[in-house]
């Protein structure tokens, strides 16, 4: 079993000026700095890294390290931290960590590459429950019920914990980053579905880009009854996966420090708001489950009564792993969700999070039955438009849509977005519903 000492190196920040990257050289330089081969002899390390949906050079963190500590560990492995993402093949886990199959046979024979299963109970260790009192008061009185907290068993093989992974706004927690990577991303249903509904009712515009949210506490504090000591790398990206800023430390402390440089390099502040936004998904997001971001990301900027097209020709699929709840339940906002509880309640609270935040900000009238959303999200995809009308999005055929059309035309109230899913927009007046 691992020691409960948690090694805590003193945190080590680099940052690049703006308009610049960090080289593979600093980079290099404040891993030996970070981590010291003989701190970690004969020791059994397991990293933690995001999927694919996510920009970052995890290629080189994960060689780097294995460089740099490969010859002094008893073992080091690799878990993907999916959260209820779909598992990576061999071939997707090759492409995340930069190897070619015959490095994974060669140099890399002796690392085992771990997809989380967060459905497999077999999979999981339980830690106990965050009290009912502790949740109210990390949810500002929204909730007051126990939480269960699991996470994936094989965490306790390990006798340390490396997070590697990028920092960017986040529509749940506020920035993802640090801990977040344990919870949801190597975690158990219960606790990854509580903050989700969490984040989801106290909405998005007043969730995404603020550091001290409830959701944050929570997986905080989840994160807190993990005994094995926990090391972080925390990642600020800037355009295709160039490195602005590289942090280590505690999950907290190096996710303290990137959050603050993220929120300079990854908000960006508009004078209006927009009637029509093009908000384009980059390939990795396959599946409307995570080109929801594309929603997430745009909607502070779009005015009451406009339009958010997320354009996506290569997306044929809602969710592989929650699609058929989604085609039951539909996408909605918050409060027709919460005045007809006892008709939700018993669905996965994650899956009613995500439907709330893709649907965005809206009312329902209990007595006409009527919900009116702030914005309308019309879904330009490969989804047909049978399906899109089926889940309570619009529809736009994606051969109908030039996205040069929409470009430089911001004096028009008209906005294009060609990567969204990383970059905030926010109104430098920002309304009472996103926190002004």
């Amino acid at each position: 079993m691992p020691s409960s000492r948690n090694m805590s190196p003193t945190p080590i920040s680099l940052s690049a000026p703006e308009n610049s990257s960090l080289s593979a050289d600093q980079v290099r330089q404040l891993v030996a700095d970070t981590c010291r081969p003989e701190d970690y002899q004969g020791k059994r390390i397991v990293l933690i890294i995001p999927d694919g949906t996510r920009t970052a050079p995890i290629g080189l963190m994960f060689k780097t390290l294995h460089e740099h500590l490969g010859a002094a560990v008893a073992k080091l492995d690799v878990m993907i931290a999916l959260g209820t993402h779909p598992p990576m093949t061999p071939e997707a886990i090759d492409a995340r960590v930069e190897i070619t199959a015959e490095q994974r046979n060669s140099t890399y024979r002796n690392v085992e590459f771990i997809n989380h299963e967060w459905d497999n109970p077999g999979a999981l260790h339980d830690l106990g429950i965050i009290p009912a009192e502790e949740i109210n008061e990390l949810s500002s009185g929204l909730f007051s019920m126990d939480v269960p907290v699991h996470v994936n068993k094989r965490l306790f093989d390990y006798d340390q914990i490396i997070i590697i992974g990028p920092v960017f706004p986040h529509e749940v927690v506020g920035f993802s980053g640090g801990n977040k990577y344990l919870f949801p991303g190597v975690s158990g249903p219960e606790i990854l579905n509580f903050f989700h509904w969490l984040g989801a009712v106290v909405t998005n515009p007043m969730i995404i880009g603020n550091k001290w949210t409830p959701v944050r506490k929570v997986v905080d504090r989840a994160a807190a009854m993990i005994t094995v000591p926990k090391l972080c790398f925390s990642l600020v990206v800037q355009g295709n996966g160039d490195l602005a800023g590289l942090y280590s430390g505690t999950p907290e402390t190096a996710w303290d420090a990137a959050s603050e440089l993220s929120r300079e390099r990854h908000i960006t502040y508009k004078d209006r708001a927009f009637h029509t936004v093009l908000s384009c998904a980059p390939p990795m997001y396959d599946e409307l489950w995570v080109a929801g971001k594309c929603m997430y990301k745009l909607e502070p900027i779009v005015a009451d009564g406009g339009e958010l097209i997320i354009y996506a020709p290569h997306l044929h699929e809602v969710s592989v792993t929650h699609g058929e709840h989604i085609r039951r339940i539909g996408y909605h906002c918050r409060d027709y969700i919460l005045k007809q509880w006892d008709r939700f309640k018993d669905e996965a609270w994650g899956t009613l999070a995500h439907s709330a935040h893709v649907y965005g900000i809206g009312t329902y009238d209990e007595k006409t039955g009527i919900e009116t959303p702030r914005v309308r999200v019309t879904l330009a995809t490969g989804l047909s438009e049978a399906e899109c009308r089926g889940i309570n999005l619009g529809y736009r055929d994606w051969r109908t849509i030039n996205q040069a059309d929409y470009a430089n035309r911001e004096d028009e109230g008209i906005f294009l977005e060609p990567k969204a899913g990383e970059r905030l927009y926010h109104l430098k007046e920002k309304p009472v519903w996103a926190g002004g």
